[in-house]
């Protein structure tokens, strides 16, 4: 009698020969049904209730601003080092999961933060950039920090913060503050482990300053060329960074050169690596209202019938990672063989919500928000806007930033989009609308191409062409681009 093939070997042959751009796994498109439990808050918060509270996070806020932005960098650690040691180095008061990657790093960050939050450990979450306040960007226990604890950390720190200011030749910056206050907050709380995601990179990156026990690398493409190479192979020598002297390598399905960079660092390091489609991955998932079904092979063992609240097989891969990390925090693979209790795995991705990932704010006409920015991105949300939702017709609305590869990103919508309004966000790094809208042309030709320059003219814009084919007939709306252009629809839609 022969042997019955191993569902998970045939999944190990699909991930080997699938593209590793897309980072995804075809399914059937079967809808099941699914309960993801009680409705969850809105994880994006408001402004402050309090005029006073308000008043002090703007000037908080204003003088972050002051500082170097997030896209000036000089590639060092040294401020941060020097912050830390006048702080008293408060990131070695917990361990750490260091998350770096391409695309996905969020989404994985959440899920991380949900798993290990639903197996009683208190968590801090640092993640960027961030939708709609800057509060987001640092987490306890799942939630965004308190805007008068925001306040408070930087007031705590302030005087140090001067002080390492006064002895480097340039200023901390934004981002290095900002990571200074997170590992400054997760040590107050105290919490029991710190879920890190980089803000660029690796090596140099303000967070690495961490010795994560947990290093975690999402699908690398091509993004900021510029800053950290041309190739996914040169990327990945600057992300690989963060695995640091035995660490757990949790690696998702990488571009071939990328990968053999990330396993000759890990050799380096003697880190232990489990990979996407060989130590761990998706056996199957399915299309489920509100979201998708999947079970997941772990490192301790199979996982079955999940309920994930998000869409795209993206999302999916991201859970699997999520997972791998979570049990190899745990010692799952390397000293244990086990799985974690089922149905606390269940309930924490059922409760999983990443803001601006294909997230729907309205319907009739239904619109969704997505915070792709690069072209890799743009496909994983363009299948799963496919897959998930069927529209009949599809108005995408893109304010992209200057710096993007804006034609591969605009490239990889054009199956989709029907018809797409370009317009401009309110940030410096914005694309001029009419730059954008050259582009658009060029990949749409002009009679798809609609440009609204303010974003509230743009979504009346799209919202209006969707109602067009009348309120039962499944038109839709896509908002894209960038964080800051999803944050701000987002506002401008009622959420938050």
């Amino acid at each position: 009698m022969s042997e019955q093939p191993d569902p998970f070997d045939e999944i190990v042959d699909a991930e080997t020969d699938r593209d590793p751009d897309l980072a995804v796994i075809e399914a059937g498109s079967r809808t099941l049904r699914a309960q993801a439990g009680s409705p969850q808050g809105d994880p994006v918060p408001a402004r402050p209730a309090d005029p006073e509270v308000d008043k002090a996070l703007r000037a908080v806020e204003q003088e972050l601003a002051g500082r170097w932005g997030e896209t000036k960098l000089e590639p060092s650690v040294a401020r941060i080092a020097a912050l830390m040691d006048v702080l008293g180095e408060p990131q070695r008061a917990y361990p750490s999961i260091h998350i770096t990657g391409t695309n996905g790093k969020t989404s994985t960050a959440r899920m991380i933060e949900a798993l290990l939050g639903a197996f009683d450990l208190r968590t801090g979450r640092y993640t960027s950039p961030h939708v709609q306040s800057v509060t987001e960007r640092i987490s306890l226990d799942g939630a965004p920090i308190e805007a008068e604890r925001f306040i408070e950390t930087y007031e705590d720190i302030k005087p140090y913060i001067e002080m390492v200011d006064a002895a480097q030749e340039f200023r901390l910056s934004f981002f290095e503050v900002l990571t200074g206050m997170a590992f400054a907050a997760f040590a107050d709380a105290p919490v029991d482990v710190a879920v890190v995601e980089v803000g660029m990179g690796g090596s140099w990156d303000a967070t690495n300053v961490i010795d994560a026990s947990v290093a975690v690398v999402t699908p690398i493409d091509l993004d900021h060329t510029d800053r950290l190479g041309s190739t996914p192979a040169e990327i990945a020598v600057e992300k690989a960074g963060v695995i640091k002297q035995g660490a757990t390598v949790i690696m998702a399905q990488q571009p071939v050169d990328a990968a053999q960079v990330m396993l000759k660092k890990a050799v380096e390091a003697d880190a232990t690596v489990a990979r996407e489609g060989m130590e761990f991955g998706v056996v199957s998932r399915e299309v489920a209202v509100g979201g998708q079904l999947v079970t997941l092979r772990g490192l301790g063992g199979e996982y079955e019938e999940i309920f994930l609240p998000l869409y795209g097989a993206h999302q999916a891969h991201n859970a699997a990672v999520a997972l791998a990390t979570v049990e190899a925090f745990f010692g799952i693979g390397a000293e244990q063989a086990r799985t974690l209790d089922m149905d606390t795995i269940r309930k924490a991705f059922a409760a999983v919500a990443s803001p601006g990932r294909l997230e729907v704010v309205r319907r009739s006409p239904t619109v969704v928000l997505d915070a792709a920015h690069n072209p890799a991105g743009a496909r994983a949300s363009a299948a799963g806007i496919t897959e998930s939702f069927g529209f009949s017709r599809l108005i995408g609305v893109v304010g992209a930033s200057g710096d993007k590869d804006v034609r591969g990103f605009l490239e990889a919508f054009e199956p989709i989009f029907a018809e797409v309004v370009v317009t401009q966000n309110s940030s410096h790094r914005a694309m001029d609308v009419d730059e954008l809208a050259a582009v658009a042309v060029e990949v749409f030709g002009d009679e798809r191409v609609v440009v609204e320059p303010r974003l509230d003219d743009a979504l009346e814009a799209a919202i209006t062409l969707a109602e067009e084919e009348s309120e039962f007939a499944g038109a839709g709306v896509l908002v894209t681009g960038s964080v800051i252009t999803v944050g701000e629809a987002r506002l401008l839609l009622g959420r938050g």
